[in-house]
């Protein structure tokens, strides 16, 4: 289960709503956001940012968070133009963890008649990629979060850990299963264990970040990777990623016969003509998403 590491948790205040700030598109749908900030960013306005607004809980991932979380992927997921999405939090904190409050006076009965955090998946299940550029602390749910995602960027002061048996309990968002598959086993059990941090440097090395960036430069790194992604075929991206995602689910003997089916599926697709055309007369191809 997500939590917020007592050392770094501050009594959370009602935070102030905000105004989904983007192109009018957007804003004309009168969407208001209490706990994110979203925008469409790139030179193209094809990369979609979200963003956790909860600066006095350190970002602390509350119901009402993660709710307006999956609304702004949904409406991400339907908009034909964005090709990737980043979900990103402040300098200070990425995510410190879920809120403790909310959580604390729950049940067994509440927590399993009600599949307590079955709505935290969402963010797995979106088929564009989605970047997370984690500056500051990723613990717990934080931490559980940025692994939803495909692709992990760090700034140079981030930590990650899973501290959630500090407050006898264990992590409930796929803390003890996305980060033993990303780091080895050895690793991932003593952080569970233990609720040890580590370093970007040490996330790094052990598989779990992609890259490091200085911290100021860390958002607009991964908005530039996600320009890159939306500048692909949509079509053919949604097929790459789960073909890879099929490989933390399958045999290598099923997952090869998957990545064949997809492969050829995409010999259907218009854009794999005009991608292998555009090579041919050493041109840049000009995809449609057919």
């Amino acid at each position: 289960m997500a939590v917020v590491f007592r050392a770094l948790l501050r009594p959370a205040r009602a935070p102030v709503r905000l105004l989904l700030r983007a192109p009018a598109r957007l804003s004309s749908a009168g969407t208001q956001f209490q706990y994110l900030v979203v925008e469409k960013k790139g030179a193209k306005q094809n990369v979609g940012v979200i963003q956790l607004n909860r600066p006095k809980a350190l970002n602390a991932l509350c119901d009402g968070l993660m709710n307006e979380m999956n609304q702004a992927l949904d409406f991400f997921e339907k908009d034909p133009h964005v090709g990737a999405i980043v979900i990103t939090g402040s300098e200070k904190a990425f995510a410190a963890g879920a809120d403790i409050k909310e959580m604390q006076n729950r049940t067994f009965q509440e927590c399993y008649g009600g599949n307590f955090l079955a709505h935290w998946n969402r963010v797995s299940l979106v088929r564009k990629p989605v970047i997370a550029a984690v500056n500051g602390y990723a613990l717990g749910g934080g931490c559980e979060l940025a692994m939803m995602c495909d692709i992990i960027y760090a700034g140079e002061k981030a930590q990650f850990g899973q501290p959630e048996i500090l407050l006898g309990t264990i992590p409930g968002a796929g803390g003890t299963q996305r980060l033993t598959r990303a780091v080895s086993k050895s690793l991932a059990m003593e952080m569970v264990l233990t609720g040890d941090r580590i370093s970007a440097q040490e996330a790094k090395e052990a598989g779990l970040v992609s890259k490091i960036y200085p911290v100021e430069k860390l958002l607009e790194e991964a908005i530039s990777c996600g320009e890159k992604i939306a500048g692909n075929s949509k079509l053919v991206t949604a097929m790459a990623k789960e073909a890879v995602n099929a490989a933390f689910e399958m045999t290598l003997t099923e997952g090869n016969k998957m990545e064949k089916r997809l492969f050829h599926a995409t010999f259907a697709t218009d854009d794999r003509k005009e991608g292998m055309a555009a090579f041919v007369e050493k041109r840049k191809a000009n995809f449609t998403d057919h």
